[in-house]
């Protein structure tokens, strides 16, 4: 894991963060920093879930969840990060369809037009199918990532307990 923490945002990164200072010192416990099975692994289920959220400032529903759940904050941060402005419109566009093909809608857009006024009208349109697709992948996304850790978890000290095992014999 030591690997992984240079990726990570530190203490301070965090602390100067304006969108995390009305929680304080929350974000600074250290049950919230630790790296184990149940800290990791919803860390991976928090920030999927809500890295496809289709709204601004994911890191703060993301830090409420950590806070709440108690798993590792850096991690469900850097998760949420999946979302930035290059990755954003894809991911939206594919929840989108997603939403669409499930609650079996066809819309498209058909003129786009740089003008809050369309921006709007657009809005109005496909908020359902795109909150819908969102929260399905950031679900789906979110528990296969969480399960596919503890997997990977149990089965890394599965063979390190092995290892330990023939190295004693």
């Amino acid at each position: 894991m030591q690997h992984l923490t240079k990726y990570l945002p530190t203490r301070e990164q965090l602390r100067q963060t304006r969108t995390l200072r009305f929680l304080g010192e929350l974000i600074f416990a250290p049950n919230l920093w630790h790296f184990n099975r149940h800290s990791v692994s919803y860390a991976f289920l928090v920030g999927f879930f809500c890295c496809f959220l289709p709204i601004p400032f994911q890191m703060i529903p993301a830090t409420v969840l950590s806070i709440w759940i108690g798993c590792n904050m850096p991690l469900t941060i850097a998760l949420v990060w999946i979302s930035n402005p290059i990755t954003v419109p894809p991911m939206f566009y594919f929840t989108y369809r997603l939403g669409c093909w499930i609650l079996g809608e066809r819309q498209d857009v058909e003129k786009i037009v740089i003008s809050l006024e369309w921006l709007g009208a657009q809005l109005a349109v496909v908020w359902k199918p795109l909150l819908l697709g969102s929260l399905v992948c950031g679900i789906t996304f979110g528990l296969t990532s969480f399960i596919l850790v503890r997997i990977y978890w149990r089965w890394k000290v599965s063979r390190n307990w092995h290892f330990r095992k023939l190295l004693r014999s």
